[in-house]
């Protein structure tokens, strides 16, 4: 994997913990850099060591299923890419409304914002993607997205928490497109 293939699949997984950063930010009365700080630390954090757990977990079977790899890696991405769309398009509202940066509040949206992280994990396995360079784009750019993300909710609102998922459904999917194309040898990128 190219480092702008990982930097784009870091910032399309990063779109959800952008929005519920957004939503935290909407949620504290006055935001501070350290409220940034803590939000990007627990989901960049958790971004960058789900991937680490699915591909240590595929890798223990990866020699089964590598005739088929390329399908799961997309399949995944597909799936993910498309519940980021769906979530993106409904008319539901599943703002956070509580302000609490605890562990309490802060480890469940942390886990729940990566478990995508998790499945693209398993698709870096199929793919021999260096892990170490993955969860390092994916854990910073998450970082800093979900950092920005709580300041922009302090200051602009939520209008651009749908816009964020949709977007990275899109990338996921387009990625995960890209890569079943290559390994059918339709394109070589």
């Amino acid at each position: 994997m190219e480092i702008w293939e990982l930097a784009v699949t870091a910032l399309g997984l990063s779109a959800d913990a952008f929005a519920v950063a957004v939503c935290k930010g909407l949620s504290i009365k006055k935001t501070t850099v350290k409220n940034s700080l803590v939000v990007g630390t627990w989901f960049g954090g958790f971004q960058a060591l789900m991937p680490l757990i699915g591909y240590f977990l595929a890798s223990l079977f990866a020699e089964k299923i590598r005739a088929f790899d390329h399908w799961i890696a997309f399949a995944l991405l597909v799936i993910i890419g498309g519940e980021m769309i769906i979530g993106a398009l409904s008319k539901k509202e599943d703002g956070d409304e509580n302000p609490s940066l605890s562990v309490k509040i802060m480890l469940p949206l942390a886990i729940a914002t990566s478990i995508d992280a998790l499945a693209v994990g398993v698709g870096f396995a199929f793919l021999e993607a260096n892990i170490w360079v993955a969860i390092a784009f994916i854990g910073a750019i998450t970082f800093i997205v979900s950092a920005v993300g709580v300041k922009i909710g302090g200051v602009f609102g939520a209008k651009f928490k749908k816009k964020a998922e949709l977007a990275g459904g899109i990338i996921l999917i387009l990625i995960g497109i890209k890569i079943l194309l290559e390994h059918l040898g339709v394109i070589n990128f």
